[in-house]
């Protein structure tokens, strides 16, 4: 899992940068809505697929059979055009220094582009709600909604269904969908999905609050990506993701502890319901913020 974690690392910002260098703007937000849909339709088929294969086999067939297509999508990486314009002999040293100089490039970057940052950065705010939530969710559905494991299992189903239909309808009609839209209308439904899943009481009622957080939280992704990639230069965006997903796996591990901590001092469900709702308050300040008249060129596509 480590090494797992240290290759995403690399591979966040470096595919975040080349997708970036590759698809044209006005391509873009069709292109993370296809994208979205491929990624949904993995998240169902995936585990299917999976399990027929341990059922048929045994663990270790289907875990050396998941290898080899792993090694099989690296080569097919390697067949992508080289965009690079850079000359890579110019590249500076991993050191100290550098490392330092990086964190100076970014904080000018942000300082120098106020807006574009404060709403990257809102956005990643708001999600760390969601990550806190998401690490009680096994707890929560089986020990306070009282769930079996094969409901839990078909619920992470549900939500997966709803991704699908979501990325679907959006890669469809995503020109007919504004950049603004998209992401308010996506943090908001969301959050509505959450709040749903904070005050469920049976299968049926979580259900209907994954299936809305499945559906919407697509358009919150492609849409964000979007407008990260139109508003950040590419000579800086490996840099400035690197930076960014430094802070937010930090934070991260700082509101799963504290929403862990807090579940044993007072009920779980008061923890995630006040925990969805101050997600939906922020979201409502965050949506105030995408929609102001005077940034509206910023979302241009």
């Amino acid at each position: 899992m480590e090494g797992s974690s240290v290759a995403k690392a690399f591979f966040g910002p470096s595919s975040m940068t080349y997708v970036t260098m590759l698809v044209p703007k006005p391509k873009r937000k069709r292109f993370n809505a296809i994208r979205s849909f491929t990624s949904s339709g993995a998240f169902i088929v995936g585990p299917a697929v999976g399990g027929t294969l341990i059922l048929l086999s045994s663990v270790h067939i289907t875990l050396w059979i998941n290898a080899i297509l792993f090694i099989f999508a690296a080569i097919l990486l390697t067949l992508l055009p080289d965009k690079e314009t850079i000359d890579k002999n110019s590249i500076p040293k991993l050191t100290f220094k550098q490392v330092v100089s990086d964190f100076t490039i970014v904080i000018e970057f942000i300082s120098k582009n106020r807006y574009v940052s404060y709403i990257y950065i809102g956005f990643i705010l708001i999600m760390l709600f969601s990550y806190a939530m998401d690490a009680q969710e096994v707890v929560f559905t089986q020990q306070v909604i009282g769930l079996s494991e094969v409901e839990y299992s078909l619920l992470i189903s549900i939500t997966g269904i709803g991704s699908v239909t979501g990325a679907a309808i959006l890669s469809v009609f995503s020109n007919k969908f504004s950049l603004r839209h998209m992401i308010v209308i996506g943090i908001i439904m969301t959050t509505v999905g959450y709040i749903i899943y904070a005050f469920s009481w049976s299968f049926y009622s979580i259900a209907i609050g994954f299936i809305i957080l499945g559906f919407f939280n697509v358009y919150l992704n492609a849409g964000v990506t979007t407008f990260y990639q139109n508003n950040i230069p590419t000579d800086l965006m490996g840099r400035v993701t690197s930076i960014f997903q430094l802070f937010q796996n930090g934070f991260q591990v700082l509101f799963i502890l504290a929403i862990g901590i807090t579940a044993d001092i007072i009920p779980l469900r008061t923890t995630i319901i006040v925990s969805s709702l101050a997600m939906f308050v922020t979201s409502l300040i965050f949506s105030i913020a995408v929609f102001m008249p005077r940034k509206k060129g910023i979302y241009q596509e």
